[in-house]
């Protein structure tokens, strides 16, 4: 386990595994609900399976397929938004944990590395350019608003790494706080990543890369 200063107050041990340290840093009432209740877990791997193939999340075809009313799957999942927010962390949790083992370097480097692995994989999984062409609006405010459980744990997540270097003496973000230094590196993700979205250019990999290893090279080149 780790320690991250996520919390305002006193630091909160974290998986070793990256991907799942989100989901244990920001736990959503949906994510709490999955682990205690099988009807819940069944009804969100049937959406899952459902975004992986293309198709909407429609809360009426869900409950039909599952055999229930609408009434007993909203008790289950809570609404769509909450369902859809759940199911895209779900998948961004392998993606991150990919990104952390295909990157052997330390310090500022390895910030980049993760995070630039991350965004190639957003980029390229057609299932998710499918959603974000088919739901635009909501995509961006699911993923991108501060009140967004996914764009919480994304931050969550790159603080621990922010952390994780620091301790270890390899990365002073400094004048930022760790999290205000990752929080600023998942808005150049997002910048990059929704490109499309946001400003009507093509996202760009190699552009949030660019933009990583900039933010983070004073931290690489310290001067005296």
């Amino acid at each position: 386990m780790v320690t991250t200063s996520t919390s305002a107050t006193t630091p909160i041990a974290v998986p070793d595994v990256v991907g799942d340290r989100g989901t244990a840093l920001v736990p959503s009432a949906l994510s709490n609900r999955l682990e205690a209740h099988p009807d819940a877990l069944r009804a969100f791997r049937s959406a899952r399976h459902r975004f992986i193939d293309g198709d909407r999340i429609d809360m009426g075809r869900l409950a039909a397929e599952l055999g229930v009313d609408r009434t007993s799957l909203f008790r289950w999942v809570g609404n769509r938004d909450q369902l859809l927010s759940e199911v895209l962390w779900s998948l961004a949790v392998p993606t991150l944990d990919a990104a952390d083992r295909a990157v052997t370097a330390t310090g500022p480097a390895r910030i980049v590395g993760v995070l630039s692995h991350f965004v190639v994989d957003l980029i390229e999984a057609s299932y998710f350019r499918v959603f974000l062409t088919r739901e635009p609006s909501r995509a961006l405010r699911l993923l991108t608003t501060t009140d967004s459980d996914v764009q919480r744990r994304f931050i969550a997540v790159v603080t621990s790494l922010v952390d994780e270097e620091q301790a270890a003496g390899r990365l002073d973000p400094a004048p930022l706080s760790a999290r205000e230094l990752a929080s600023l590196l998942v808005r150049i993700s997002e910048s990059f990543t929704y490109a499309d979205l946001i400003s009507g250019e093509p996202p760009s990999a190699d552009r949030a890369r660019a933009a990583f290893e900039y933010i983070l090279r004073p931290a690489t080149h310290p001067t005296d």
